[in-house]
């Protein structure tokens, strides 16, 4: 097999206690040299508000500025880093949705892990729909994983893109959701909300806003990249 990153051939050895084991040959997607260019955030030391990467666990200085008696955290596996932006130029503006492989394993497992009654995902607007024909998010949940369509869009056209708004822009952004389910589904529920990359934490809190706000106990974010 190739990367799909690289596109370089992938050598793949099982070790002798995975074939005693029985269970079928894995196929990675990625090679070694890729994968390790990405880097993980480890949960022990990160942010408890926002899953910064730092050295302990404490608030970091974003996380302070928000009302810190908000059921919400977030929850983020890799730093953003130059390969991290790569992958998402790949992945999310050229439309390449055979990436999503790379790490949609991942995802679903933390997911799982999570534990949450209500799988919930950020959407897209029906533009980017159009013109990109999916959602970057759920795209890494497809295989496995029953997460509910229950957010969608205030706007049919995206305007200028979040990774182009200076930080005081994405705070002043209002709220741009709307809950399309019912909200006998998310009362007293713990939701997972799944979204690509944190920043300022703007679209996620708006988010959880809204769902806690319709009778969720709590709402804990999970982001590829932060």
């Amino acid at each position: 097999m190739q990367c799909l990153l690289c596109h370089q051939n992938i050598h793949h050895k099982a070790s002798l206690q995975w074939l005693l084991s029985w269970q079928p040959l894995p196929h990675p997607v990625v090679c070694a040299t890729c994968w390790q260019s990405f880097t993980r955030i480890e949960r022990s030391t990160a942010c408890p508000g926002c899953g910064r990467a730092q050295t302990s666990r404490r608030l970091c200085p974003d996380c302070q500025r928000w009302p810190s008696n908000q059921p919400f955290h977030n929850v983020a596996l890799f730093t953003y880093n130059d390969a991290m932006h790569n992958y998402f130029q790949q992945y999310k503006f050229r439309g390449d949705y055979r990436v999503r492989a790379v790490f949609s394993t991942l995802m679903q497992t933390t997911v799982n892990q999570l534990a949450g009654d209500v799988v919930l995902t950020i959407p897209v607007t029906a533009s980017t729909m159009v013109t990109r024909g999916f959602n970057q998010v759920t795209g890494w949940l497809t295989d496995g994983l029953n997460q509910v369509d229950g957010l969608a869009t205030l706007v049919q056209e995206k305007g200028v893109a979040q990774s182009q708004k200076a930080r005081q822009d994405r705070m002043a952004t209002p709220q741009p959701f709307k809950l399309v389910m019912g909200t006998e589904r998310l009362r007293q529920q713990r939701v997972i909300l799944v979204d690509d990359i944190y920043t300022t934490g703007r679209t996620m809190r708006h988010a959880a806003d809204l769902i806690i706000e319709n009778g969720a106990k709590s709402v804990t974010g999970l982001t590829l990249a932060r």
